[in-house]
């Protein structure tokens, strides 16, 4: 884009935003001299306009059309507005001023996390929707994700808003919009909003205070919060179990800084389990201070509770992500009853894993498996999930990356559209669903269900990490490699784009010495997929090497998915493992070559 574009673009934006802040930081931008950074800045800033990705919108907080702040939130949300009018017409009349939701008229609900500004961008985006006359429902103060979806469903709400960046650095934010099922929104829906909002050329505001005396801003907390900790409980399997032996295990938890303590703590709590909360990580701070990611999938990020877990003879620690969609742990390898010292991080894969062996396992005992249940998984997750469900007679669907295709299946169950019971979902980044009431991957729901697997293995002599080596030895030990490699500023999407078109006129003939088998590119769609930038490559020995830019972030990520048979039970262990190591070795040898590492 030229200079000048840019500069005009920058103005646009200037004169429109109503927020000083972000308003102050361009004009400042503007005014200062014409010198190279600044035009760097600007450009940065101004190059594109922010776009729904597979979560929606994404950025870094400031001041700019591509960045978060008051002025994108309030177009993102009149375009969302325009959308749902038009899509739910029948109830578009309706002035929404009376009476809950289910009574007619348009209505949407809104939550938000601990990030900076995400209670400003929340209340922005609920008094636009009032001013459309769309009842909007928000929480009075941050609330984790799957609540959001959960909220949706149960309010009989046309759309949803999370304001969060999940487990981004300190300085992003976003935007996740839902559909009435409570799911993220798909095809053809996420294009038809980017249409609208792309077309926005006024956008209609109203106050708070008239918005509320006009009954179309409404805030709510508990009316949602014990309904969705009583789904949460209602989830588990053996709550006599548990407040059996509930003082047998001992839980440290960390939030990250996020909303994951107010029912995390409740709900295990209330169960009578253990729970020590990382003091200096327990409240909602969007600086994140003591972590560089709060993501439950670095190592980094759970060093705080894992020390604690040490100090204070920890089972196991929990972490959630910001906005508590994310779930992640680590187990003591001590024996029971000892001081434990030393912990082991359970993959995102391997959690899956255990959850869809533990939840299979639980039906089937209890004579509630359906004959037609489906196990629904990512097309980069581990393809031992698919071997267990096997082994139990459940059917696993692969769907693209993002939880809202695992939701898209869900919601084609509930139409009828397609055959089958959903039992459980899951994808390889720490994301979990143990119930039909969400919709979205759920932390809460996941930590409560794994304290009860923790107890149940406990009561039977086993830990978790004793469970997971029956199940290699049964069905193989997988490993699993990721790469991600981030492309920053206005050149990242065309290098991104160059990596894949290379890939795709010289797909590798082997990877890390092993034969390419077969090829999927899903593009133009594939397998019953939809269309997505994504590449697969199978190879001859199983392994399959997956690669796709993130939707969310400037990166390109890889995978590959490994497995090697256990020969000799369990002390052919070791050798499986050093087979896969050597294999996925050689992998990541080969993808580094090609982005230049």
């Amino acid at each position: 884009m030229e200079k000048d574009q840019i500069i005009e673009k920058a103005r646009d934006y200037a004169a429109r935003e109503g927020d000083p802040h972000f308003r102050a930081e361009v004009e400042q931008l503007l005014a200062s001299p014409d010198v190279e950074e600044t035009r760097k800045e600007l450009k940065d800033r101004f190059y594109r306009n922010l776009e729904f990705g597979t979560g929606g919108l994404r950025g870094i907080i400031g001041g700019g059309y591509n960045r978060m702040n008051t002025l994108v939130i309030k177009s993102a949300t009149q375009g969302l507005a325009n959308y749902i009018r038009k899509a739910f017409p029948e109830k578009a009349g309706f002035s929404g001023k009376t009476g809950p939701a289910a009574k007619g008229g348009l209505s949407a609900v809104i939550a938000f996390d601990s990030r900076r500004y995400s209670a400003e961008f929340a209340e922005a985006a609920a008094l636009i929707f009032a001013a459309n006359g769309i009842k909007a429902f928000l929480f009075s103060s941050l609330r984790p994700t799957p609540e959001l979806s959960f909220a949706v469903r149960l309010l009989g709400c046309d759309t949803g808003i999370v304001i969060t960046a999940s487990h981004n650095p300190p300085e992003y934010n976003g935007y996740k919009a839902y559909w009435n099922d409570g799911a993220q929104v798909i095809a053809p829906h996420d294009r038809g909003i980017i249409a609208e909002v792309n077309a926005v050329t006024e956008i209609k505001e109203m106050g708070r205070k008239e918005a509320l005396e006009a009954g179309l801003l409404v805030i709510i907390d508990r009316e949602v919060d014990e309904p969705y900790q009583a789904m949460v409980k209602g989830r588990l399997f053996r709550p006599g179990l548990i407040k059996e032996k509930a003082g047998e295990v001992k839980i440290v938890y960390t939030p990250l800084h996020g909303t994951g303590a107010f029912h995390v703590e409740k709900i295990l709590g209330g169960l009578g389990l253990r729970v020590i909360t990382v003091p200096e990580q327990r409240e909602g701070n969007g600086d994140f201070p003591t972590v560089a990611f709060p993501n439950p999938e670095e190592k980094a990020a759970l060093d705080m509770a894992i020390k604690l877990g040490s100090k204070t003879g920890a089972d196991v620690v929990m972490a959630t992500d910001p906005d508590a969609d994310r779930f992640g742990i680590a187990v003591a390898q001590a024996a029971s009853g000892a001081v434990k010292r030393d912990f082991v991080l359970i993959t995102g894969n391997q959690m899956g894993v255990l959850l869809a062996d533990y939840i299979f396992l639980s039906l089937k005992e209890m004579g509630r498996l359906p004959p037609d249940s489906l196990m629904i998984n990512t097309v980069v997750t581990t393809g031992m999930q698919k071997r267990v469900a096997a082994a139990y007679g459940v059917d696993c669907v692969e769907v693209l990356t993002g939880f809202k295709w695992i939701a898209a299946v869900m919601r084609a169950c509930d139409l009828g559209e397609r055959k089958g019971s959903f039992v459980f979902g899951t994808e390889e980044s720490y994301g979990y669903l143990v119930e039909n009431e969400v919709r979205d991957k759920d932390g809460v729901s996941a930590a409560a269900l794994t304290a009860e697997m923790t107890l149940y293995w406990r009561s039977r002599g086993k830990g978790l990490l004793d469970r997971l080596n029956e199940l290699y030895v049964e069905h193989g030990y997988w490993q699993e490699l990721g790469i991600s490699k981030y492309f920053q500023g206005p050149e990242g999407p065309g290098i991104m784009k160059g990596i894949m078109e290379e890939y795709r006129k010289n797909p590798p003939a082997a990877l890390g010495g092993i034969r390419t088998a077969r090829v999927r590119d899903i593009k133009n769609g594939a397998d019953g997929l939809p269309p997505s930038d994504v590449l697969q490559f199978f190879l001859e020995d199983g392994t399959v090497v997956s690669i796709r830019p993130s939707g969310t972030e400037p990166k390109i990520k890889f995978y590959a998915t490994c497995c090697a048979e256990v020969k000799g039970g369990a002390a052919g262990l070791e050798d499986a493992k050093a087979e896969t190591a050597q294999k996925l070795g050689a992998i990541k040898k080969d993808i580094r070559g090609v982005i230049g590492e």
